[in-house]
Parts: structure tokens; C-alpha cells; sequence
């Protein structure tokens, strides 16, 4: 983790999440300014590894500042809790065909641009309207199953 910068107008963004599968937990300094940390998008990248097979793939950095937007306009202090981060093509087309839907074909977990997430504490739906509102890309809804996907595709909605 990288110490609070002391100079006024340098902003600093931050992530806390937690992982629901693999139970590790992160929490650091992701940018600074206009400048991502490169350890810290490593390590990112590594903690939203595809946790089935643990392949770890390149996240898009976007997702943090989506995850960091949202999480800002909720004033919310809770770490994120992670279901899914990078997905493995392979892992993807299991999960697609054996989950009876929900798992895009050419879902963009796959390429590092999304990720499914709760915050303990903040209503499903809060979580799903300030990620609209920010309009950075798509937002799936999915309260039956307790969580929100956001991504840096085209805007768009959904539920699921």
C-alpha cells in the first residue's frame, strides 16, 4: 500500500474487497492522480484471478475506477465483496453450459472487463443505480443471486 500523499490536490484512489471464493482480502491504492500504481494493478490482477482454475488474466483498469466511482457516491466504507472477477474462456463456456444460463458466450470476464460484486450493508438495488448513473459501461442486475456485474463495455442494462 502506497502512504497518503501530503501535497493538497493529489487524489489517491482506493479498493477494498474481499473474495467470497478464494477468501483473501485486499485492500490499496490503485491510482494516484492520473497515474495507476503498476504493483498495485499486478497484484489487482491477481486477486480477481480466474478462481477455478487460478489463471490470472489482464483487468481492465476502468473496472477500479467504476468500483471507486460507485463506491464514492454510495459513501459507502465497506470492502466490495468479489463473486467474480477474470473468467478463463474455458472456465467461461463450463459455467455456460452447465449453469442453465446467465454465462454470456462472449461475456467480457473474459477479456478482464468486468466483474460481479456486492458491498455488505448497501441494498442491491443502490448499488446497481449509482453504477447507472455514472453511465461507464454495462450494469447487470442480479438480486436472486445477491450481486451486481459491472463492466466497461458499451452502457447498458440489464437483470438477470
Amino acid at each position: 500500500m502506497i502512504a497518503r500523499a501530503t501535497s493538497v490536490g493529489t487524489s489517491m484512489r482506493e479498493l477494498a474487497m474481499d473474495h467470497t471464493h478464494t477468501h483473501e482480502k485486499i485492500d490499496l491504492t490503485y491510482a494516484v492522480g492520473s497515474r495507476y500504481v503498476p504493483q498495485a494493478l499486478v497484484d489487482l490482477n491477481h486477486f480477481l484471478r480466474d478462481h477455478y482454475s487460478g489463471l490470472v488474466g489482464h483487468m481492465d483498469p476502468g473496472v477500479y475506477d467504476i468500483m471507486h466511482a460507485v463506491r464514492v457516491a454510495l459513501g459507502a466504507s465497506a470492502p466490495y465483496q468479489i463473486i467474480s472477477g477474470y473468467r478463463a474462456p474455458q472456465t467461461n463456456e463450463r459455467l455456460r453450459t452447465t449453469r442453465g444460463g446467465g454465462v454470456a458466450k462472449s461475456s467480457l470476464h473474459m477479456v478482464g472487463k468486468a466483474v460481479d460484486l456486492r458491498i455488505p450493508g448497501v441494498p442491491l438495488a443502490e448499488l446497481r443505480d449509482a453504477a447507472l448513473e455514472l453511465k461507464a459501461g454495462g450494469v447487470g442486475y442480479y438480486p436472486g443471486s445477491a450481486f451486481v456485474h459491472v463492466d466497461t463495455g458499451r452502457v447498458r442494462s440489464w437483470s438477470g
